[in-house]
């Protein structure tokens, strides 16, 4: 019993179309049909009787189906059966059981391990195992969290058919926030690229995360994105950073005149009249009337994320 077994697939592929035919609203697939991918399928045909009980929502055969793949192809496999097997299984909503499945194999070099990973990932993310699904992704980063920015992963199929996708770097940080480790989950924002409307809104996320933690814990997470910031020449996200800082610091009671000290100094190197003004607590309204942000189009200045000649790198002062 091969993962190929090419009469029978064919059986159970055309199957559907002739009850399409015969039949006013489509039906599952038959009993002798059924009993033929149950019996006597490989991989292939049990993936498709899986879809077919998934779409009908027949539960009794999903379990059967199940237990079947589990049996069908017994370790040691090659990498290729090992990731059939397991796509089969989240196929039949045995999400936990594919992770059993992978376990039989250990992720290989380069492509391989990328694959093994990202099908890890789907099915702790579908076991709502999100250590796991955080552990996977954490791998897939290999030690450059903001990698993920770029990485756009499925997560779901539109109305029209569509897939859904969205960035690897929100989906680890959901992870991490859903175990609990909001310090995980705020370095993981903090630790992205994507300028705008995406930025604004992970750093309301942030926020409310380091409200959640205190003081002490938040300063040191921005601290250290800071410090990442600078390293990287990403000058917008160090601004964007420092006025998160400010923010955070007067809603804790505090007079922020450390990040606003550093913030303006930042803000003189880089002429960003706009920004100086925000963090002076200049009415907003105010603001707009005297000068556009330069971030915004038709501004008066660009930040830029190249690093002008003789530009400091910010390091915070040393702490009493």
């Amino acid at each position: 019993m091969g993962i190929h077994a090419l009469p029978l697939t064919l059986l159970l592929a055309v199957q559907p179309q002739m009850q399409a035919h015969s039949q006013a609203q489509p039906l599952p697939m038959g009993e002798v049909a059924y009993q033929m991918a149950l019996l006597e399928g490989g991989i292939p045909e049990l993936q498709l009787a899986c879809a077919d009980a998934a779409r009908f929502n027949l539960k009794p055969r999903l379990q059967e189906l199940r237990d079947r793949l589990m049996l069908v192809a017994p370790a040691p496999q090659p990498f290729p059966v090992v990731m059939a097997n397991a796509r089969a299984l989240l196929t039949c909503k045995a999400p936990a059981s594919a992770q059993v499945v992978l376990n039989r194999f250990g992720p290989g070099p380069r492509q391989q391990r990328r694959q093994w990973l990202l099908l890890d990932w789907r099915a702790a993310s579908a076991s709502l195992d999100h250590r796991r699904a955080a552990l996977a992704l954490r791998r897939l980063a290999n030690g450059d969290l903001a990698s993920l920015d770029q990485e756009q992963l499925v997560v779901g199929v539109s109305e029209e058919g569509e897939p859904l996708t969205r960035s690897a770097l929100d989906l680890l940080a959901d992870h991490e926030a859903a175990s609990g480790q909001l310090d995980r989950a705020a370095a993981v924002l903090l630790a992205g690229r994507t300028p705008g409307l995406v930025a604004a809104r992970r750093y309301g996320r942030v926020a409310e995360w380091l409200q959640t933690l205190g003081q002490p814990s938040s300063d040191d997470l921005l601290e250290a994105a800071l410090d990442q910031a600078a390293a990287d020449q990403a000058w917008s996200t160090a601004v964007d950073l420092l006025r998160l800082q400010l923010r955070l610091n007067l809603q804790a009671g505090g007079d922020g005149s450390r990040a606003r000290q550093r913030l303006e100094r930042l803000s003189r190197r880089l002429d960003d009249r706009y920004t100086l003004l925000q963090g002076s607590g200049a009415d907003p309204d105010a603001l707009d009337q005297q000068l556009r942000s330069p971030r915004q189009p038709g501004g008066h200045a660009v930040l830029g994320e190249s690093r002008p000649a003789g530009f400091p790198v910010i390091v915070p002062p040393p702490r009493p």
